[in-house]
């Protein structure tokens, strides 16, 4: 698949909701840097605006020049009357003529000059009026400079109010592009480090799962082989039920869909029943168990039980050489499994360590995961108890299980 194809099947498994926000998000950038543009330069650009279209001079200009030049004329002898009055005329139509000088009121504010006057001493048309209608029109043309230079100073201000904005706008879209670009690159570092949790929760229930299978297997090929050679109907039905039993236990630890609750966040399913067939069955060569007469009764999830004491036992056999002892001890509180070896102990410093996944204790031995333990405490504290590693009386390991009240109460698989 192409990287398009593949982006167009991530955003069709996203919720609805989640594409909406990461594209609000994606395009934020672009709807920010417009909105600061057009409130950041909107007044400036008003500024501009007014000082190119709507304000010139000229007019101002060519007033002065008109009532000069009419001036000059009446002074001027070689001049025929009828020129002076087209002169006079050209110049009167200027100063009567308010539409074409822009901002003439804000001009006219600048100080005394107004068009006004200009047109009635022009009317009046005598040597005195025409100088003071000169003079007027100097002054207006001076006002109307000084607005031309505010305007010129507005603009500039105006330019740089502009860049400001400009400057302000770049700066906090690349900011926010950035911050973005960051939350994007958190966001994948977090669904990286998720996969890589969830692949290892995945590949540490494998390993658990196929731990705890190889106990079952290996007596289920072995009561095989044993019932090929069985010459009698009551070791033939033994050894059935053994591969009976051994089927079931696999069955009961390879479920494929309930990996998760098995081995890693463990949902028991308990019931209410005697511990001691439970126990009972762990007796062999080297492995004696020592149950009370009294029943046992207590809620607990059968199958794990089997499995605490199943790694229990397994570890005692794999590192020591002397027998082993499976115990029950009833207390009204909570129950307490022990199981002890004969062997060289543990120290002190290793005990708590020897829980961790895939530690395999002080000697390193091979053929082991070092699963077992870690396990075995994981059911115990299930279960509500926990489990300890002591130095036994006399010499060796004494590993003390307790069975508290599980904390789910689920009818479940029977003893």
């Amino acid at each position: 698949m192409t990287p398009a194809s593949l982006l167009v099947t991530a955003v069709h498994r996203l919720p609805r909701a989640v594409v909406i926000r990461e594209g609000l998000l994606a395009v934020l950038p672009a709807l920010l840097t417009v909105g600061l543009l057009l409130l950041a330069t909107q007044p400036a650009y008003q500024t501009l605006l007014r000082s190119r279209t709507s304000w010139t001079p000229y007019a101002y200009q060519g007033l002065t020049q008109d009532v000069q030049t009419y001036q000059a004329a009446r002074l001027d002898p070689a001049l025929s009357a009828g020129e002076r009055r087209d002169i006079r005329d050209r110049a009167l139509s200027s100063a009567q003529s308010p539409a074409q000088f822009t901002a003439l009121g804000t001009v006219e504010g600048y100080g005394d000059a107004r068009l006004a006057r200009v047109a009635r001493l022009l009317r009046e048309d005598t040597p005195g009026s025409v100088a003071a209608a000169a003079r007027e029109a100097v002054r207006l043309n001076a006002q109307a400079g000084s607005y031309a230079d505010e305007t010129r100073v507005a603009s500039l201000r105006a330019l740089g109010e502009l860049r400001r904005a400009l400057i302000v706008t770049a700066g906090v879209t690349g900011l926010l592009s950035m911050l973005l670009t960051l939350r994007a690159l958190l966001l994948w570092r977090a669904e990286r480090d998720r996969r890589a949790r969830r692949e290892a929760r995945q590949r540490e229930a494998l390993s658990l799962a196929s731990h705890e299978l190889r106990r079952p297997l290996q007596s289920l090929l072995l009561a095989s082989d044993l019932l090929r050679q069985a010459d009698t109907p009551v070791e033939r039905q033994r050894l059935l039920g053994v591969i009976e039993d051994s089927a079931a236990q696999i069955a009961s630890r390879a479920d494929l869909t309930r990996l998760n609750d098995l081995y890693l966040d463990v949902t028991l399913r308990v019931v209410r029943a005697d511990l001691r067939p439970l126990l009972a069955r762990f007796a062999g060569e080297r492995v004696s168990v020592h149950l009370p007469p009294e029943p046992v009764v207590w809620t607990a999830d059968p199958g794990r039980v089997r499995q605490i004491v199943e790694n229990l036992v397994e570890n005692a056999l794999k590192y020591t050489d002397g027998p082993v002892e499976v115990g029950l001890r009833p207390c009204a509180d909570e129950p307490e499994i022990t199981v002890r070896d004969h062997g060289p102990g543990l120290p002190p410093e290793l005990r708590e360590r020897v829980f961790l996944p895939y530690e395999r204790g002080p000697r390193g031995l091979s053929g082991g995961q070092g699963l077992g333990l870690s396990l075995v405490r994981r059911y115990a504290r299930a279960h509500g108890g926990d489990v300890t590693l002591d130095d036994a009386e006399g010499g060796g390991t004494l590993a003390r299980v307790t069975l508290g009240e599980p904390p789910l109460v689920d009818e479940g698989e029977d003893v």
